[in-house]
């Protein structure tokens, strides 16, 4: 049979993202981790008042203004600061600028599945180390491996535990490559790992605007390193990577920093409510500090657990994989989307 594509392309998984329901779906949406609160007001009303002129030229190359609103937030240097389109596009920079045959991508297991499909399309050799019962951070055996790129997520998908800053500051100490801290949900968490940029020349600390932002729909990220590293990434990215309108939405978002901390206590205070409603119910949880949960339902049915809810208008995460078959992974909501779930598992549960 003809193929037009490369070995590693024809062999590899795509990656499958959550559903997704049509516009205007009567769904409460669990699945894939986006904010339940709106955008900052500020955000909205510079989308509102956009002038046409941002949609006829071409974009900054570096969205500066993005730039400069992270730079005064963040209080880090401009030449810090690299933006991308989402922090998956970022991901895929840095595996394209520092792995091929031969130099080997490594993370432990389980985590955010885009790193396996992101190395296989390179292609490059891949070392998935994995995690055990408590989530503790295997530093020895990521070492050992040597890996031209160590993606480690803190707080992590689907477990939602975040890494110990001193377990990644051992862990860069002790590398030769390039040491990447997704942060994609630490507007959720208690420590963030951006101190260690200072410290390391090898490590960058890659957020996104999708989730404690609420501009899932946006797609911007944004990652902050040495600028010795990130001169060999500049290279890679595309040269108009950053449409117009999301970078001046997302400067506006990211000055209003109250609002941002605001909506994520209020995912927390809920988080903390969810949680003890759903070990009521015998669900075992594990600690997170993102804005989901990862779940056991207490018989382990998991994937009938995910179709009850999917015929009762909720979606949420199953990942049908080893060490994950038998949990789920739950999105916070609001509390009302939080209490109609509830209310459906009660009823799945004395049914």
């Amino acid at each position: 049979m003809t193929t037009y594509f490369r070995p590693s392309v024809e062999a590899m998984a795509g990656y499958i993202p959550g559903e997704q329901p049509k516009p205007g779906t009567n769904i409460i949406k669990l699945n894939t981790n986006e904010n339940p609160y709106p955008p900052s007001p500020e955000a909205i009303a510079v989308l509102r008042n956009l002038d046409s002129e941002w949609l006829r030229r071409y974009p900054d190359p570096y969205a500066n203004e993005f730039r400069y609103a992270i730079a005064e937030a963040l209080e880090v240097p401009l030449d810090w600061i690299i933006v991308s389109n989402g922090s998956d596009e970022l991901l895929n920079v840095v595996v394209r600028a520092c792995a091929e045959l031969g130099r080997k991508v490594v993370y432990p297991m389980p985590t955010y599945v885009l790193y396996r499909t992101l190395t296989d399309m390179q292609p490059a050799e891949r070392v998935e180390i994995p995690y055990g019962e408590d989530y503790r951070l295997p530093i020895e055996e990521l070492v050992a491996a040597n890996g031209a790129v160590t993606f480690i997520a803190s707080p992590n998908s689907p477990s939602g535990h975040i890494v110990p800053l001193e377990d990644l500051r051992q862990l860069a100490a002790k590398l030769s490559g390039v040491l990447v801290v997704d942060e994609a949900y630490v507007d959720f968490a208690e420590e963030t790992a951006l101190p260690l940029v200072k410290e390391f020349e090898n490590v960058i600390v890659i957020r996104t605007l999708s989730k404690g932002y609420s501009l899932a729909g946006l797609r911007l990220g944004f990652g902050i390193a040495n600028p010795k590293l990130l001169s060999g990434l500049f290279k890679v990215k595309d040269s108009y990577n950053i449409d117009a309108i999301a970078c001046l939405v997302g400067a506006a978002a990211m000055r209003d920093q109250s609002y941002k901390n605001e909506c994520a206590e209020k995912v927390k205070a809920s988080r903390a409510r969810l949680a003890v409603e759903l070990k009521q119910l015998g669900f075992r949880l594990w600690n997170s500090q993102g804005n989901f949960f990862l779940t056991q339902p207490p018989k382990g049915n998991a994937e009938q657990i995910y179709l009850a809810l999917k015929e009762r208008g909720i979606l949420v995460r199953y990942f049908k994989q080893p060490g994950l078959e038998d949990k789920l992974r739950i999105t916070v909501g609001t509390e009302e989307q939080n209490q109609i779930l509830v209310e459906a598992l009660i009823h799945y549960c004395n049914g």
